[in-house]
């Protein structure tokens, strides 16, 4: 037997500063220091974003290289998150993998962030072996930032097949419940309140898109237009109605999502269907994902609940399947903000 690969992996695309070890496949540590200066402001502040991570990225790293029981010494090489993110966050992990890797002499591998979060389903923890999805599979990719549909047809072959034209799916349960006054992020305190609430007490608008894309624009208008109507006459409207509020826009932000699968696993005839990004994490999502495979036969792979968010694990798999492959990158390779996969 040769020597193991061992992966350190760092993510920073946004306002998590993670890094992971992975050996063979099997995760070692998993540390995220989150940041928690954003609250006050309702969203990410970049220019904050990117100070926290300086202050984080050297305790996580070294956090995450003692959990793992291996010495920097022992690393094959290092994966970092290129993009899409924030550019002031990125650039802070990009740079110190960067230097980390001509310190230790050891190859630099790049990751797209969104192909970091459907590969975190091939992510293994000894003792808790799971099966793999079979390619190809569809994935439900459903975060802040994105809402897609991807037909994964290998670790390193994947084709959007349906994206939002506008907005996300989580991006609209934040600024719905920055609306009726709950804090950021919104997306699990709505799935909270929610389950409180009556999913049926208010129709809010449905887009018609062609395909497999998503809107998510139109909703957050009649979602709007329902609490201006409402609080012309009744002052307390948002305060008396607030779980069958959240109930019934989380209902309706889940019919949109599912809608549009269930067409693509139609229409392609492909069963094994997986969910991944930050909205993986909401119940009714998961809930909804459960249903359909008993209704629809089809192989669902929900992801664990500390793979939803970004994380340095899903970098390292996503890295590890480079690292077979002999893919490594230059290291005057430069962070980007926004890209297809």
């Amino acid at each position: 037997m040769g020597k193991p690969v061992n992966i350190l992996a760092i993510e920073s695309s946004c306002d998590d500063t993670s890094a992971a070890v992975l050996s063979d496949g099997y995760l070692l540590s998993n540390v995220i220091a989150s940041q928690k200066v954003h609250e006050a402001y309702g969203g990410v502040v970049p220019e904050l974003a990117s100070r926290a991570h300086q202050q984080n990225i050297i305790p996580v790293v070294h956090e995450a290289i003692k959990q793992s029981g291996i010495t920097k010494e022992e690393l094959s090489a290092i994966a970092f998150t290129r993009g899409p993110g924030l550019m002031g966050s990125l650039l802070v992990g990009t740079s110190f993998a960067k230097g980390l890797s001509l310190s230790l002499n050891i190859p630099l591998i790049e990751v797209n962030h969104l192909q970091a979060h459907i590969l975190a389903h091939f992510i293994q923890t000894k003792g808790e072996e799971k099966e793999n999805p079979k390619f190809p599979f569809l994935c439900l990719l459903v975060s802040g930032g994105n809402s897609q549909i991807v037909l994964v047809k290998s670790p390193r072959d994947m084709e959007i097949i349906g994206q939002t034209i506008d907005d996300a799916a989580g991006e609209a349960f934040d600024k719905c419940a920055k609306v009726i006054g709950l804090p950021y992020p919104g997306g699990p305190v709505i799935d909270r309140l929610a389950k409180e609430g009556n999913e049926n007490a208010f129709q809010l608008c449905k887009p018609r898109i062609p395909n497999y894309d998503y809107s998510f624009s139109g909703l957050k208008t009649s979602f709007l237009y329902l609490l201006r109507d409402e609080l012309k006459t009744n002052p307390n409207f948002i305060e008396e109605n607030k779980n069958d509020l959240c109930a019934s826009l989380q209902h309706t932000v889940i019919d949109i999502l599912m809608t549009k699968l269930r067409k693509a696993v139609k229409d392609l005839g492909i069963k094994q269907v997986a969910v991944a990004g930050g909205v993986s994490a909401n119940s009714a999502l998961r809930a909804a994902f459960e249903d359909h495979a008993k209704r629809y036969k089809w192989t669902i792979h929900i992801p664990k609940f500390s793979y939803t968010t970004d994380n340095g694990a899903m970098v390292a798999i996503a890295g590890y399947f480079k690292y077979l492959d002999k893919e490594f990158c230059d290291i005057s390779l430069p962070p980007f903000s926004r890209v297809e996969m």
